[in-house]
């Protein structure tokens, strides 16, 4: 959206306020579009987004927005046949802030400010002023997505999530390959010669850093997880040498039962306390009862993002 409006390109924001019933999704969810119909984010499964497109093409919209002066609230799935017309399911309602974005210099240093915030994995807010249209950012942040009255809104955001992966091997790749699906950011290291040559995803970073060195200067905060999955102590051990000292939201290390034990009597000669150890996710994954990396990579990505939504 930034890019949008730094080509003089104005922007309509969407934005979700509340929800009832069954919503496609949550409260603070996103759409950004141009008044050329490109688009970015999703406020529903598609069909709310068609209506809104269908309402900037025939200008209703546009007159909506210039009668009010200001962002407005369009309520979704209030009556029986709304529901039906946008396939809401199960009684389905949604309440969405209209914002048009002028590409004014102000706009375009906060939506700036904000996403180098986001960027460099840092909460912050942004301020709606609803009589004005006004926006600004807000180091505080709520546990809310979204706070709202009848002249302000304040929409919590928080940055993508990050995931590292210790050791280049079939499991890791299957794990990259659905991390970025789920849209982490996502790191492979592996510091072992050669390991790295035949290994490549398209979207991931790859690094032969040192573990801990990795750990300490990128993944030492609580959107970020990390896995080990090298089967080898110098690489797994190191990252979580440092690791299990960290905020990371998830950590964990394959492995079997005996492996894992053995590690966990390991762990107290590297400085770890037993709280640190006790938050080690290992042997890793669901139990599935299956041994192919793809499915390995299922499991672990299942348990990760059990235990991310458990913090959220």
């Amino acid at each position: 959206m930034s890019a949008w409006l730094t080509q003089d390109k104005p922007v309509w924001l969407c934005t979700i306020l509340k929800t009832w019933g069954s919503s496609p999704r949550p409260v603070g969810a996103m759409m950004a579009c141009t008044l050329a119909g490109e688009m970015v984010g999703s406020i529903s499964g598609g069909c709310i987004e068609e209506d809104f497109i269908a309402q900037l093409r025939d200008g209703s919209l546009k007159q909506r927005y210039q009668n009010e002066g200001r962002p407005f609230i369009v309520q979704y799935g209030v009556s029986a046949e709304e529901q039906a017309r946008l396939r809401l399911p199960c009684g389905g309602q949604l309440h969405v802030l209209v914002e048009f974005i002028a590409p004014e210099p102000e706009m375009r240093d906060v939506f700036s400010a904000l996403g180098a915030a986001l960027n460099d994995h840092q909460r912050i807010s942004r301020h709606v002023d609803l009589l004005t249209g006004t926006v600004s950012t807000r180091e505080v942040s709520s546990d809310e997505a979204v706070t709202l009255d009848d002249r302000e809104m304040l929409h919590s955001l928080s940055p993508r999530y990050r995931l590292l992966l210790l050791g280049a091997g079939d499991v890791a790749r299957y794990v990259a390959e659905l991390a970025l699906i789920m849209d982490y950011e996502v790191t492979l290291c592996d510091p072992r010669p050669s390991y790295l040559d035949n290994w490549q995803v398209d979207g991931v970073h790859l690094t032969a850093d040192l573990p801990d060195d990795v750990v300490r200067d990128q993944f030492s905060n609580p959107y970020s997880g990390i896995v080990a999955l090298a089967h080898d102590p110098r690489v797994d051990d190191m990252a979580l040498m440092e690791a299990l000292k960290t905020s990371a939201f998830y950590i964990g290390a394959m492995g079997s039962e005996r492996t894992s034990a053995n590690r966990r009597l390991r762990l107290p000669e590297l400085g770890l306390s037993a709280d640190e150890i006790a938050r080690l996710h290992a042997p890793i994954g669901m139990a599935i009862g299956s041994k192919t990396p793809a499915e390995i990579a299922i499991s672990i990505m299942a348990e990760l993002t059990a235990v991310r939504h458990s913090h959220a």
